[in-house]
């Protein structure tokens, strides 16, 4: 007597329903953690819409409308179209230019003789003083010039002593170039802070393969160091251009708005020293700032793609 073979029951998912149950589960997985990694980012992107993103679309709509409502490019015009707006725009720009390239050459001359340097203690103390001295402005900086720089002030005493008056030979710290002197305080170490990484981006190996070549010290920096530093050094060249050209507090603090630049008059729309009829001329001028800081921050965009390329 044969014994029937136990009947099997086939406990396997049909085929095509357990790709999908796992292609769902895969799916749901990946939104989960993508929404986990996403949430710590929500505050920043709130802060920035509430912060910069909506101001900036106000003063844009503001800047082509006229008292009455109505769609305008007269308040463009008028700020385009010379007098003291065109010679404030005028103004900043110099001084944005001054107080970039200037600096952006000597801070970048600092920071490599600071790579360079085999104390460690020389780099932290240099790396820790140039994040407090880029951070300092305002009525404090401005205070302290007037007090070691001015017409009859310490350091303009020692000077006259030794024969030499620089007030006596075109200098004035109350004008536009006395201004962008009082800016080099604060931009020469901020370009230190943003130069150091680029400059240690730069691999020994490429130096003691040119060196195994027969290259010079001067033929290494022609064709490998400065090719290789300049995007970075442009970069922020232009960080330092939108720097020297919003800043406000320190010119404000030690001319008095005797300068004439655009954050200044702005500041004085602010105030409320408005001429009638010409209500939203501060909003064109804040069009034009977010303008020229666009571009600056476009060419910072740009160059800094290209050093990354090469210094990973």
């Amino acid at each position: 007597m044969k014994i029937p073979a136990p009947l099997s029951v086939d406990t396997s998912t049909p085929s095509g329903v357990g790709d999908k149950d796992r292609g769902g589960r895969h799916y749901t997985g990946t939104l989960v953690r993508s929404l986990r990694t996403s949430v710590p980012v929500l505050p920043f992107l709130l802060y920035i819409t509430l912060g910069l993103l909506v101001p900036t679309l106000v003063i844009i709509n503001l800047a082509f409308r006229s008292d009455s409502g109505a769609l305008t490019l007269a308040n463009v015009r008028t700020v385009i179209h010379g007098g003291q707006y065109l010679t404030g725009f005028e103004n900043s720009i110099k001084l944005a230019l001054a107080t970039s390239i200037i600096p952006a050459i000597l801070g970048t001359m600092l920071a490599y003789a600071i790579a360079e340097s085999r104390f460690e203690i020389v780099k932290r103390l240099v790396a820790t003083a140039s994040g407090v001295l880029a951070n300092f402005g305002g009525v404090n900086l401005a205070f302290m010039f007037v007090a070691t720089f001015g017409a009859n002030a310490i350091v303009t005493s020692w000077l006259t002593h030794l024969g030499f008056n620089p007030w006596s030979h075109g200098f004035d710290l109350y004008k536009l170039w006395g201004v962008a002197f009082v800016y080099f305080y604060f931009q020469v170490p901020l370009m230190v802070l943003i130069i150091t990484p680029a400059l240690n981006g730069l691999r020994p190996a490429w130096r003691e393969a040119a060196e195994n070549l027969g290259a010079s010290k001067w033929r290494y920096w022609r064709h490998v160091g400065i090719p290789v530093l300049l995007p970075s050094v442009l970069g922020s060249t232009f960080l330092l251009f939108g720097s020297g050209l919003s800043a406000y507090a320190t010119t404000e603090a030690l001319t008095g708005g005797t300068v004439a630049i655009t954050p200044i008059q702005i500041g004085a729309y602010l105030q409320g020293n408005v001429i009638s009829g010409e209500e939203h001329i501060g909003y064109a001028l804040g069009f034009g700032m977010i303008v020229l800081l666009l571009i600056s921050i476009l060419g910072y965009v740009l160059l800094r793609a290209r050093a990354s390329k090469w210094l990973q």
